[in-house]
């Protein structure tokens, strides 16, 4: 081996040693201020503003995924998110498709929650047997929309809307 190569690598591990030992630098501190000062990723916002939030079930994805809704859609995401806890007891929640799922255990899910632009889609799988129906339409057969604008959340509706999807057996995912 060349002796100039030899040398070049003993002096740069000489000159990283000092580094890591400097004075109040401890691998100790070192790994705290990594941890504590490590960000989370911000979270992408997908075509209309629809927060991208990993698949996952449970409560925190679905929060993870209301706290990054853009604008007053957060808000909307947040009353939506306590009515639906409000009137039915033990609701299962999950993130799936980038968007919200509500259901109940045994039955499916009743209810999903989607971003766009300018409102916040909320589907009821069974939305056909719902009184009054929902007033959007889709291409499949039983689903039932509203787009929710901003200042246009009907809560008394919705609660009433919620208590009977979460009643009618539905889609199992």
């Amino acid at each position: 081996m060349d002796s100039r190569l030899s040398a070049g690598k003993a002096s740069s591990k000489a000159k990283r040693a000092p580094r890591a030992s400097q004075p109040g630098k401890s691998a100790a501190k070192s790994k705290s201020r990594a941890k504590s000062g490590a960000q989370a990723k911000p979270v992408v916002l997908l075509s209309g503003g629809n927060p991208q939030i990993a698949m996952a079930d449970g409560d925190a994805p679905v929060q993870a995924y209301i706290a990054a809704m853009p604008g007053w859609k957060s808000d909307v995401g947040r009353r939506l998110d306590a009515l639906i806890d409000r009137n039915v007891p033990n609701v299962r929640k999950a993130v799936k498709w980038n968007s919200p799922l509500y259901g109940v255990a045994g039955q499916g899910w009743f209810l999903a929650i989607h971003t766009f632009t300018h409102y916040v889609k909320v589907a009821f799988y069974r939305g056909v047997l719902l009184r009054p129906l929902p007033p959007g339409a889709s291409k499949i057969k039983d689903l039932r929309y509203i787009d929710i604008r901003e200042g246009e959340l009907d809560e008394a509706q919705m609660a009433m809307w919620v208590k009977q999807a979460a009643a009618l057996p539905v889609w199992v995912a």
